[in-house]
């Protein structure tokens, strides 16, 4: 079955066509709204690669209905750009700290680190690696990712957000 229905996703209001009311928001972000930052890894919900926001809550886009989606408000990765080219200072953080290698995971790690630095601004480590252990790396480990983060939260500190 399949009914037309509209997203918000990246602040804009999408209109999503001839979907089957079953497809999964990452399926609808990547196929039909082409929006490839979110990556499908293992669409079990394992790997984090397709971490999304919806309503400001981190969640796996694999294991959401697209069609249940309606009426939130959805931040992909290309959502979190302050300016379009730039980084954010977490993107900024990654780069500068080494923490993408092949950049499958990266998306989802940064969607991550963004939530958790919205709601604890000065985490400690075990924070920090609670709110990544949802995220699968097989490139890096994490010890570049825990640096970057280190480097973002150091940046919030002296006031040059972004």
């Amino acid at each position: 079955m399949s009914a037309p229905y509209r997203l918000t996703v990246n602040g804009v209001e999408r209109a999503v066509e001839d979907a089957w009311l079953g497809e999964s928001l990452l399926h609808v972000l990547r196929e039909r709204l082409e929006l490839p930052g979110a990556k499908g890894g293992c669409e079990q919900g394992e790997c984090g690669s397709c971490s999304v926001l919806v309503d400001g809550d981190l969640v796996c886009a694999c294991l959401v209905l697209a069609a249940a989606a309606v009426d939130t408000e959805i931040t992909t990765v290309e959502g979190l750009q302050p300016e379009r080219g730039d980084f954010t200072d977490v993107q900024q953080a990654f780069v500068d700290e080494g923490a993408v290698q092949c950049g499958f995971c990266t998306p989802g790690l940064i969607m991550s680190v963004h939530a958790l630095l919205d709601e604890v601004p000065d985490p400690t480590e075990l924070e920090v690696r609670e709110a990544i252990s949802g995220n699968l790396c097989r490139c890096t480990g994490y010890g570049r990712v825990l640096a970057a983060v280190d480097a973002a939260v150091e940046v919030r500190r002296s006031g040059a957000v972004r």
